[in-house]
């Protein structure tokens, strides 16, 4: 991969961290700031109130997909980047001035519900543009690779989340962390996204889409719900191939704190920490994962992960349950992640490579973001919803489910490492789309020979 390719990751990679720690932090800090805007009731009604406005952010990025992968088809992926980043920024300050149920009654929880559907409205275009530009942008034969920094990057904003509420446990009493510390990463998350817009207005827009930004859909059609519609199988391929792993990545990852000091007993320090060093060891997985796959394909990560996460949610759940100390918690933690990591490493370059450039990014965009709508973001409040009903152990089969769903959906889907992104959806005569990927064209390049 040459310095241009390296570039335009590290830029695509740097504002998608920003964005998704804008993001994480408001699970992260729940526990501090609920009270603060639901007083009433225990803490696992609190939590449930902002689990509940964490989910409505959910339900704000199927808009967000379709608004913003329009503009990413249309316009370019810079231009959708620079966009997403914008609103990022604007939430996060709206959640870092609130007022608190004290100073405004619900009127502090109605600015924290605008500003998270301004996020889920952000997230929503985020993820299919930094997955299309990710997956464009990269050298041919190291796709995998390449967008695998899209959760590095991700993995790494949550990392900075819980390393900044680490610090703040250790330097700040709990009153004051619930009084008003936990604005500290909001406004961070403000600034942040500030200097990650400057970065964007001046990225380099990728090959892919600056050669072929028409191909596969009729002309004038591009990021169009009609041009999406002649390809809704691959639409609703991404939607069934999300539905297990974005349940499962949020159950370890967003949840995974509050199950520990919440259902385990954990100290909240030691929960968080376990997190933080699990996520750690996570984002590395990534990258190592992603290059794997440029190797043996897609399909065998895919069911990989499928079959672990069915198998093994159950006694994972139950035995982080009865987690004592930091070790077992860290140990289990490490094996959920490492499960995991068969679908997060190479999720966005697999739903990237199922659709032409003309509607790859709305493609991406709008079915999994609808796919994170209805199980991704409902993971937590779902998870408390049955520990509220006395049967928790019924949402460890609830995501088992889920994976095993998928994994009929990955042992029946083409393969899509050696599709070239430039002939996916190639076009006749007519202008129309094709039925989907033509025959596998892979390039050998210089680094392919010498593996």
């Amino acid at each position: 991969m040459g310095r241009d390719h390296w570039k335009k990751i590290w830029i695509g990679s740097a504002g998608n961290m920003v964005e998704w720690f804008d993001w994480f932090v408001y699970a992260s800090f729940a526990v501090y700031f609920a009270g603060a805007f639901f007083p009433e009731g225990d803490d696992t009604a609190k939590l449930m109130n902002t689990a509940g406005i964490f989910a409505v952010g959910f339900f704000m990025r199927p808009v967000g997909g379709w608004l913003l992968g329009r503009v990413g088809d249309r316009k370019g992926r810079k231009a959708a980047l620079t966009l997403t980043v914008t609103l990022m920024s604007a939430s996060a300050l709206l959640i870092a001035v609130a007022p608190t149920h004290a100073v405004a009654g619900y009127g502090g929880a109605a600015v924290l519900l605008v500003a998270r559907l301004l996020q889920g409205l952000s997230v929503g275009g985020e993820y299919a543009a930094s997955a299309t530009y990710l997956t464009e942008a990269s050298a041919p034969g190291h796709r995998g690779f390449a967008s695998s920094f899209q959760y590095v990057s991700m993995t790494a904003g949550q990392v900075l989340g819980l390393g900044l509420l680490l610090v703040l446990q250790q330097t700040m009493s709990t009153e004051a962390l619930h009084s008003w510390g936990w604005r500290i990463p909001f406004v961070i998350g403000a600034l942040g996204a500030a200097v990650v817009f400057y970065l964007r207005r001046n990225m380099l827009e990728t090959e892919v889409y600056e050669e072929t930004a028409d191909a596969g859909v009729a002309p004038g059609r591009q990021g169009t719900l009609r041009a999406l519609w002649d390809h809704r199988r691959e639409a609703f391929l991404v939607v069934a191939l999300t539905m297990g792993g974005t349940v499962a990545y949020y159950t370890y990852t967003t949840y995974l704190t509050k199950y520990l000091s919440n259902s385990a007993g954990l100290p909240k320090q030691t929960a968080t920490l376990v997190s933080f060093c699990a996520l750690i060891v996570f984002a590395c997985l990534q990258p190592l994962a992603g290059r794997l796959s440029d190797r043996i394909g897609r399909r065998p990560l895919l069911v990989t992960f499928a079959v672990g996460s069915t198998v093994l949610t159950v006694p994972i759940l139950t035995m982080l349950k009865r987690a004592d100390s930091f070790w077992p918690a860290l140990g289990l933690s490490l094996l959920a992640l490492l499960v995991v990591t068969g679908y997060t490493s190479i999720n966005a370059c697999v739903k990237a490579e199922l659709f032409p450039t003309g509607i790859r990014a709305l493609g991406v965009a709008l079915p999994y973001a609808i796919a994170n709508a209805l199980f991704g973001g409902t993971a937590e409040y779902v998870a408390l919803w049955f520990k509220n009903a006395g049967v928790e152990s019924g949402f460890a089969w609830y995501v088992a489910g889920c994976a095993a769903v998928s994994l009929i959906v990955y042992l029946t889907m083409r393969e899509t490492r050696d599709i070239d992104l430039a002939r996916v959806g190639a076009t006749g005569g007519t202008g129309a789309p094709g039925p989907g990927p033509v025959p596998p064209v892979r390039k050998e390049t210089a680094v392919d020979s010498a593996s």
